[in-house]
């Protein structure tokens, strides 16, 4: 269960967010354009990032920019 222990690891790297435009969820609600956020882990698809919320949550890579 090492996604437990996400957000006390240290960042990855930091990403900007490009935009919020998702067709299907909602993350304008966690995510702010323009906004950059750490890194915690990465998978190929997505990017897992401490959010607006203050958790660390799962996001596509399309949203971001390095």
């Amino acid at each position: 269960m090492i996604h437990q222990n996400w957000k006390s690891c240290p960042t990855i790297k930091e990403i900007k967010c490009v935009h919020t435009n998702a067709s299907k969820y909602m993350v304008e609600n966690v995510l702010s354009v323009n906004k950059t956020y750490e890194v915690k882990n990465e998978t190929e698809e997505f990017y897992f990032v401490v959010d607006n919320t203050g958790k660390v949550g799962g996001y596509y890579k399309e949203y971001f920019e390095e």
